[in-house]
């Protein structure tokens, strides 16, 4: 028999096996739009209905970033709205974790090498041993690189909006003290919320602030490194180097510069690949689908006025 207390649950534009079937696990029912309590949607804004009705009282959207999202107008203060804030950190910081080894290990090099040069690699190669990693924009994807950063010795420095500690950090600062990691740690890992206050995060006069050995990683989003700032760094050997999954522009042009210069590892935005995404999203869909029938705080509300 079918419960009638069950939240009714909208799955759009098209059925996804794994996300119907987080939505049911968490005790929800897949409904018609014009029937439903809430609406869990499973690609971009292009594809949202124009209006929703006024029973919906709660939208999941898919993805972690929400820029597109607020550019086309389409959330609202009328009902709750969550991202996917979280859903895919383990996947992220994994990924960060394979980007900063490989950088730091000096394989950016190493890789468009044509010859065996032991000699020359040899006194490049570095080690997180002892290094302290600051993060910045220390949320899920940060918190899931923590345990791994520490399985190699580093220690981390933890950024955070509100400065309350990190379990794992050495240290957290709140963000009002950006300023004063850039020349404190050895390596950074940039996983802040793309908003207008962190467009150009990474410029540069922070470039200039850092360790010549110092290889700072990007699994955010492209805007919050100056692109021209960092090319003019890596040119001029201010900086160890850098490790981007993202970019700005992106996709990266073939003739852009950081494909080829020696000390720039540049990924194609597969920190989290399509292959585990909707795993991954159902699993926070069923927790947040779990939370809204018991009228509890849901997981990665979007807060309209921060931007994220």
């Amino acid at each position: 028999m079918r419960n009638t207390n069950a939240p009714r649950i909208h799955l759009g534009p098209d059925h996804e096996t794994a996300l119907a079937a987080g939505i049911e696990r968490g005790g929800g029912v897949l409904v018609p739009l014009a029937d439903a309590d809430a609406v869990v949607w499973a690609q971009g804004p292009d594809t949202f209905p124009a209006r929703l009705p006024d029973s919906v009282r709660w939208v999941q959207l898919p993805s972690a970033g929400i820029e597109s999202w607020l550019a086309a107008g389409l959330v609202d203060n009328r009902r709750v709205w969550t991202s996917a804030a979280g859903a895919y950190a383990g996947s992220v910081a994994e990924h960060a974790t394979l980007l900063l080894l490989a950088g730091v290990r000096g394989l950016a090099e190493q890789s468009r090498a044509t010859s065996w040069r032991k000699a020359e690699f040899d006194a490049r190669v570095g080690t997180l041993r002892g290094a302290t990693v600051a993060i910045v924009g220390c949320g899920g994807i940060g918190r899931a690189m923590i345990p791994l950063l520490t399985a190699f010795g580093a220690q981390v420095l933890a950024v955070t909006r509100s400065g309350v500690p990190v379990p794992g950090a050495a240290e957290t600062v709140d963000a009002t003290r950006t300023a004063e990691i850039w020349s404190r740690a050895d390596h950074f890992v940039i996983a802040a919320p793309a908003t207008a206050d962190t467009e150009h995060l990474v410029d540069a006069e922070t470039l200039a602030r850092m360790k010549p050995t110092a290889w700072i990683v990007n699994v955010a989003r492209g805007a919050l490194i100056d692109t021209d700032a960092l090319v003019a760094a890596l040119r001029d050997n201010t900086i160890g180097g850098a490790a981007l999954d993202v970019t700005d522009p992106e996709p990266l042009p073939g003739d852009h510069p950081l494909w080829t210069l020696p000390k720039a590892l540049v990924t194609p935005h597969i920190a989290n690949p399509a292959t585990g995404l909707s795993r991954a999203l159902a699993d926070h869909v069923a927790a947040n689908v779990e939370r809204f029938a018991a009228g509890e705080q849901l997981l990665a509300v979007i807060d309209t006025e921060r931007g994220y």
